[in-house]
């Protein structure tokens, strides 16, 4: 299966997909969830709660947020893949974060829950077939295809973990 046409996902979701290598939305996702859980059991218990600036999240909440935005692009994707005609809202990451309660959660308990997530996310994109990956849906006002959600859930990862590298560890 080629890479996602872009002309198929909003302008504002290429970054994502830019961000994620290869061409088979499969490997991509269950190759990532390798090193994605590596990485984050890397993480020293003295940064969890730190954010770099004022108003930014900690990591806790960015982890929360990854969870989070996982599941509702999978979500999005399931029903695209089942034809739903209906526009599917938007949702608002910085509310989301602001009510998620991640900084009392257990490290642990968010890393399980993104495992969890995260699998589910890859035995449903092995699932559907050429024809589901090619099928598009609104959601936010904006059309975009079931194989471009999952390099957008790769590439929304890709784009945290190096954020997470670059500005807090």
């Amino acid at each position: 299966m080629p890479r996602p046409d872009l002309n198929r996902a909003p302008l504002f979701f290429h970054t994502y997909i830019n961000q994620a290598p290869g061409n088979d939305v499969n490997k991509l996702i269950s190759e990532q969830s390798k090193v994605l859980f590596r990485f984050l059991s890397r993480i020293p218990v003295t940064k969890r709660n730190y954010r770099y600036a004022r108003g930014k999240w900690t990591i806790q909440e960015m982890l929360q947020h990854m969870i989070d935005t996982e599941r509702v692009f999978a979500y999005r994707a399931l029903c695209f893949a089942r034809q739903e005609k209906a526009s599917l809202p938007s949702f608002d990451e910085n509310s989301y974060a602001d009510h998620s309660g991640a900084g009392r959660r257990d490290w642990n308990d968010l890393i399980n829950e993104f495992k969890a997530v995260r699998r589910s996310t890859e035995i449903l994109f092995r699932s559907f077939n050429k024809k589901q990956l090619q099928t598009a849906g609104i959601a936010n006002q904006h059309s975009v295809s079931v194989l471009a959600m999952g390099f957008i859930i790769a590439g929304h990862v890709n784009h945290h973990c190096r954020i997470l590298k670059e500005r807090y560890l």
